[in-house]
């Protein structure tokens, strides 16, 4: 356990021959620099995207608006509002948690891009388990939930409810695909409920109330 009651997270690491889990695949040119140290160097642009098609990581080629790849292009939008999310003041006890999500949502990436299942998918990366077990220590802070809230308060909670939105809509894209790994979509199902408590644990550790909907009428 991390302070403040949070289980810890494993980390998974990403597979070494993509560029980003939810991103286009880079070609790594591995040159050695002194005796004893590996340096991989990545080639950042290649132009094989100029005329609006990408590779991916099973091989093959397909247009940048196909399915498959806006599907890990959502993925890494919401990863990029988690990086969003750290660089402002959270409690201690969620950052470990946001990064171990933020690496597997890497590994979810390169999952999609592989349809050939050439990559180790055994699902670690993506269980739900840890993300369950995170939820219940924040709520076990918290008070009831006895109104709709509305997204803000704090910076952090507005960001958490923003990441909240993303992960629903990559649970959208990665819907429209096939061949998923079956844990995919649960894992961003429950990630999704993860941030919504994560927002009011972030505003009750400040002692901000969540703004709560008042109906008109």
């Amino acid at each position: 356990m991390v302070p403040g009651g949070a289980p810890h997270f494993p980390v998974p690491g990403p597979d070494e021959n993509v560029r980003s889990g939810a991103g286009s695949l880079v070609r790594l040119e591995a040159t050695n620099r002194r005796p004893g140290c590996y340096h991989s160097r990545m080639k950042i642009y290649t132009k094989t995207g100029d005329e609006g098609e990408t590779s991916l990581f099973s091989g093959g080629r397909v247009g940048k608006d196909h399915p498959r790849i806006e599907a890990y292009g959502t993925i890494d939008e919401f990863n990029a509002v988690l990086g969003l999310l750290l660089s402002v003041p959270l409690p201690e006890s969620a950052e470990q948690p946001i990064r171990a999500v933020q690496s597997s949502l890497f590994a979810i990436g390169s999952a999609l891009a592989d349809t050939d299942g050439k990559l180790d998918q055994n699902g670690s990366a993506w269980a739900t388990e840890p993300i369950e077990a995170w939820i219940d220590a924040m709520d076990a802070e918290l008070d009831e939930l006895r109104a709709f809230i509305m997204p803000g308060g704090s910076q952090g909670a507005a960001i958490a409810h923003l990441a909240r939105t993303v992960c629903r809509r990559a649970e959208r894209r990665v819907l429209a695909i096939d061949g998923l790994h079956p844990g995919i979509i649960p894992y961003l199902n429950r990630l999704s409920d993860a941030l919504f408590v994560l927002a009011r644990f972030i505003n009750a550790r400040l002692g901000i109330s969540d703004p709560e909907w008042q109906p008109r009428g």
